[in-house]
């Protein structure tokens, strides 16, 4: 007699195999680029006032459609559904649609474009550069923290020498600092900002040359190391632990293929052995 509890884990299982099958993960990943079209077609009044019944249609039936797979990877998971991050954060996702999207709350409307981010958990590529992104924000961390006492140090001087002449851009730290991060970003610093300044301060370009060479190009280029070596880290871990589960699969075949040799073996003398008296 079958034991209950195998066969309640036997159409669990069945359910996440049917959830696994690539075509019905190429499925939803089709909805959720048509989702993410159709939110951007209700963007347009013109296509609205055209076909906007149709595609209010369409966006709620792929809505409940994203809702039924949650409830069936609870079903075949139970809480152990909310033990892994990315399907919280389709459970995130998807529950904000269903929160009714008016009054102070229209806001919510806005974030419906978010299930497009549920793409990054369907496509493994994407995922394992979020993954690299998020293990590699510890080392962000102190590069922030560098690039901030940058920031200081420079905003510091900046206000120290510009303030009396250029109060708009210079005429408190903080002020300083957002007119440093325009410089950071080279979006017009020269035409816009350094020039001006260069026809009070001649020599101001030194300045602007020296925060920019390090701000810019040094702690950039140090955001993109450190991303980069989180995620070559997290390739390489995986790889080891690829190679450690074919050494373990080889090992299990090779103590399986001895046993059945012993197996044989004693089947053998037993069979040669003379029987009792």
């Amino acid at each position: 007699m079958n034991h209950p509890y195998h066969s309640n884990s036997a159409w669990k299982n069945r359910i996440e195999d049917f959830m696994a099958n690539p075509w019905v993960q190429n499925f939803l990943v089709f909805l959720i680029l048509l989702n993410a079209v159709i939110l951007g077609l209700e963007t347009d009044a013109e296509i609205m006032n055209s076909i906007g019944p149709q595609l209010l249609f369409l966006d709620h039936a792929i809505l409940w459609i994203f809702i039924a797979e949650i409830v069936v990877l609870i079903t075949a998971r139970g809480m152990g559904y909310f033990k892994d991050p990315w399907c919280v954060f389709d459970f995130i996702v998807v529950g904000i649609a269903l929160i009714p999207a008016s009054g102070s709350l229209s806001v919510l409307r806005a974030l419906r474009v978010l299930r497009v981010l549920r793409l990054i958990n369907k496509v493994e590529s994407m995922r394992k550069v979020v993954g690299g992104l998020l293990s590699a924000l510890p080392g962000l961390g102190s590069v922030f923290g560098l690039i901030m006492i940058i920031f200081y140090v420079a905003a510091v001087i900046a206000t120290n020498l510009f303030q009396h002449d250029f109060p708009h851009w210079f005429g408190d730290l903080g002020a300083s600092a957002f007119t440093l991060f325009q410089i950071m970003t080279l979006e017009g610093w020269s035409q816009e900002l350094a020039r001006p300044i260069m026809e009070v301060f001649p020599y101001a370009w030194i300045f602007f040359v020296i925060f920019i060479l390090i701000a810019t190009f040094i702690v950039f280029n140090l955001f993109i190391a450190v991303i980069v070596d989180s995620i070559t880290a997290d390739k390489e871990q995986e790889r080891k632990d690829h190679a450690q589960f074919n050494a373990i699969e080889h090992e299990l075949r090779t103590v399986h293929r001895e046993l059945s040799e012993l197996r044989q073996l004693l089947e053998k003398k037993t069979d040669q052995s003379p029987p009792l008296p």
